[in-house]
């Protein structure tokens, strides 16, 4: 059985979307910013963009942590954010949606499963990955019900230079004792990427 890595990116003060982040909305007021390291540098949703740009310290990072994943987990908030991405997985491997509205699931051949449930989920998409490991990423609830079920084995947190000052943030009603060891840390001009290895966990 493969890791499980949670990943996220969010702004100086703890913010993983801007204001009024909603399906249509993207990241809320502000919010692309964070994801000025996926892109390769500023971007808007009004022009056209294509993330994967990646370059130097924000490259490594992201083929550090993706080597030998074999599927992942969403939540549905994100999911409805990106547009399900154009209706087709980007991803290599499935993508499975955490949902509790599974009645209008795509077909399978989108590469995108809806399952309700974070236990049945993370089951499927350890089927799916066979010997590969499992990605959890956004949004902020997603991470926390992964660190709360205790099987995260690599927490790895990109910090965008950005203060939003309001919007979500990523440990809000998190209550659990984490302990964590640094195994990298790669910086660039767009985000300080720390990847972590969750060493002991206490609820």
């Amino acid at each position: 059985m493969g890791h499980v890595l949670a990943t996220i990116t969010t702004s100086l003060d703890g913010y993983i979307a801007g204001p009024d982040d909603r399906a249509g909305s993207g990241l809320g007021v502000g919010g692309e910013r964070l994801h000025n390291w996926v892109m390769g540098g500023p971007w808007s949703y009004d022009k056209e963009h294509e993330p994967g740009n990646l370059s130097g310290a924000d490259r490594e990072f992201m083929d550090s942590v993706t080597a030998g994943l074999g599927a992942g987990i969403c939540g549905r908030g994100m999911y409805d954010a990106s547009g399900a991405w154009g209706g087709t997985n980007p991803f290599d491997g499935s993508l499975v949606v955490l949902t509790h509205r599974t009645d209008d699931a795509p077909d399978p051949s989108t590469g995108f499963v809806f399952v309700d449930g974070f236990d049945a989920a993370l089951a499927t998409a350890r089927a799916a990955a066979g010997d590969g490991g499992v990605a959890v990423s956004g949004g902020a609830d997603t991470i926390r019900q992964a660190l709360a079920a205790g099987v995260v084995d690599v927490l790895a947190i990109s910090t965008a230079p950005v203060i939003l000052g309001e919007g979500k943030r990523l440990f809000d009603g998190f209550d659990q004792d984490v302990d964590l060891e640094i195994q990298a840390v790669h910086t660039s001009q767009w985000a300080t990427h720390v990847t972590y290895r969750v060493a002991r966990q206490r609820s």
